[in-house]
């Protein structure tokens, strides 16, 4: 009796061992949602950050211009360096087309400045170490309960500074042909 019952217990033990571990494998890979963003048609949310050099941008140095705000998770990543890398390999497009490139992640000044200066990023990549401005666009996710990335997200914005596009969860392979593309169709419209 001692014996099955010493087994019951283990047996027990074992399922809630399990669960355990299953809840804990799941809260640790699902991420919080990122709060709601600006939307399309609504003024694109001001800010004022630094560059890789340290060089000061604000959204209204950008007035008369079209600004393709790119958001990314880190610094030297596979999916971040294949997008940074192909904004840096169209720029010379997206300047006949009077638009700029502004990168933006929560990594710091010192860290933008390695990564451009490795792929030869000649365009802002400006640093968000404390995270408003992402928080402002919707686009910080919490992981893990307190680890805090921006999400994969591009906000296409006008010469006058209104939202025209929103691009969320972008694919970084071809993302920047997209975005240039709608640029182009839309001056083409006005």
């Amino acid at each position: 009796m001692h014996l099955r019952l010493s087994r019951l217990n283990m047996h027990a033990w074992m399922r809630s061992w399990a669960l355990a571990v299953t809840f804990t494998w799941l809260a640790a890979n699902i991420a919080e949602a990122a709060e709601e963003g600006p939307a399309v048609g609504s003024a694109a949310p001001a800010f004022k950050l630094q560059d890789q050099a340290g060089k000061w941008h604000e959204l209204k140095d950008y007035r008369g211009k079209w600004v393709a705000l790119y958001f990314y998770p880190k610094d030297k990543t596979p999916g971040c360096t294949t997008q940074a890398c192909e904004f840096r390999d169209n720029v010379f497009a997206f300047r006949d087309a009077n638009a700029v490139i502004l990168g933006v992640s929560v990594d710091d000044v010192e860290s933008h400045k390695e990564f451009s200066e490795k792929h030869g990023l000649p365009f802002p990549i400006l640093a968000d170490d404390k995270k408003v401005v992402a928080k402002e666009y919707g686009v910080l996710k919490r992981f893990l309960g307190a680890f805090e990335l921006a999400k994969r997200d591009t906000f296409l914005i006008d010469p006058q500074g209104k939202i025209v596009r929103h691009y969320p969860d972008v694919d970084p392979k071809g993302h920047s042909q997209i975005v240039l593309k709608d640029i182009k169709d839309l001056q083409a419209k006005s």
